[in-house]
């Protein structure tokens, strides 16, 4: 049975939603709140812009979460498989919480922020995150939600140059680190990181204070805002998972291709729910890995096409798909059976009962621009 749509009145709000509506934002449901999908810029001009210059995202609607107390990176380490014991002051790292068959909770970004671990969590789990956390760990670490902050992500070639001028030794910081910087007058946490492929920033600080910090970035000849379009737009062409699409509680992160965030450690030791599963898919390789696929022609695949092989058997489906404006064509993900895997292995997606031809391809689509120095 399908969950009755959530009415407008329900629906929360984040600090920035009075100046989305300001600049002319079309606000839409997302993950609970009212968010704007696109500002009068529009999808694509939005998404080139990001891509040119500097695009502001409100990503508030994130679930921000401090860890505190004694062995609290061993006892994260209990629900995830990632290194967090061996994790620098400022370093940042890619991860997810995975349950006993091995399949992702949700995926997150997880600092040692030094006096405590910052987790972000994605919007739509955040509730379901903190009561798994707050079951799972031992009763000397304590989970703070942070409902008090913001987030907001700038991102884009021209976002350090920015940074430099708003935030004099921003632009220093390495892509995947962070730390307490003042940003316009403003004391702020900011990470190297965000979610579109190219360089930028994340910037924490408290709800009162974002509308203020927003303006001032908007300010700035080479931002504009973002919506939630070419946000989805500019992730695909990075080759970057969405949750409850393209990763969920049925797929393990060696099938959907996150090898990398599992460091030798807990490779060989385990210890996470799930272990013994990705373990032997380590070992043995997984029955089925997403990729990324390239249709032939202008016609797009939709999340659910089926993927067929040339003899016309199904060997997976399609989990995002759309038009990359950076790209020039339309491109997509899926999962298939791990003999059809390879680079340019021919395929089929059938859209409306016809089957178009297309191509396993190599994620990203477009090149990453992250500042590693």
């Amino acid at each position: 049975m399908n969950n009755p749509p959530i009415a407008d009145e329900a629906l929360k709000t984040t600090p920035l939603h009075a100046l989305q509506v300001a600049l002319g934002g079309k606000m839409v449901p997302f993950a609970g709140y009212e968010m704007a999908v696109n500002f009068p810029l529009g999808v694509l001009g939005e998404h080139k812009h990001t891509r040119a210059a500097a695009g502001l995202f409100d990503v508030s609607h994130m679930g921000q979460v401090r860890l505190h107390g004694p062995g609290r990176a061993e006892a994260l380490e209990s629900l995830l498989p990632a290194d967090v014991a061996n994790l620098a002051p400022g370093a940042m790292r890619y991860s997810q919480l995975t349950n006993d068959q091995g399949g992702i909770i949700d995926d997150l970004m997880l600092t040692n922020a030094g006096d405590y671990l910052y987790l972000v969590v994605n919007g739509a789990n955040k509730d379901g995150d903190l009561a798994h956390m707050q079951a799972a760990l031992p009763g000397g670490i304590t989970v703070e939600h942070r409902t008090e902050d913001a987030l907001l992500a700038l991102q884009g070639p021209a976002a350090a140059a920015v940074m430099a001028r708003l935030a004099p030794g921003a632009e220093t910081l390495l892509f995947m680190t962070s730390r307490a910087i003042t940003v316009g007058g403003l004391d702020c946490y900011v990470a190297r990181s965000g979610y579109t492929g190219e360089d930028g920033f994340e910037i924490s600080l408290p709800a009162e204070q974002a509308e203020e910090l927003a303006r001032l970035l908007l300010a700035q000849d080479e931002v504009e805002a973002i919506g939630l379009g070419a946000r989805d737009s500019l992730r695909l062409e990075a080759g970057l998972c969405l949750h409850g699409h393209d990763i969920d509680t049925t797929i393990t992160p060696i099938e959907a291709g996150l090898n990398w965030s599992i460091q030798k450690r807990r490779r060989q030791t385990g210890g996470f729910p799930g272990a013994a599963v990705i373990q032997a898919q380590l070992r043995d390789g997984p029955a089925r890995k997403r990729v990324g696929i390239l249709p032939e022609g202008r016609a797009p695949a939709r999340e659910g096409a089926v993927i067929v092989d040339s003899d016309g058997a199904d060997i997976g489906v399609v989990t995002s798909g759309g038009f990359g404006p950076s790209l020039g064509g339309p491109l997509a993900m899926g999962y298939v059976h791990t003999e059809h895997a390879a680079a340019d292995t021919p395929v089929g997606l059938v859209v409306r009962g016809k089957t178009l031809p297309a191509r396993v391809a190599k994620m990203p689509f477009v090149a990453a621009n992250y500042y590693r120095g």
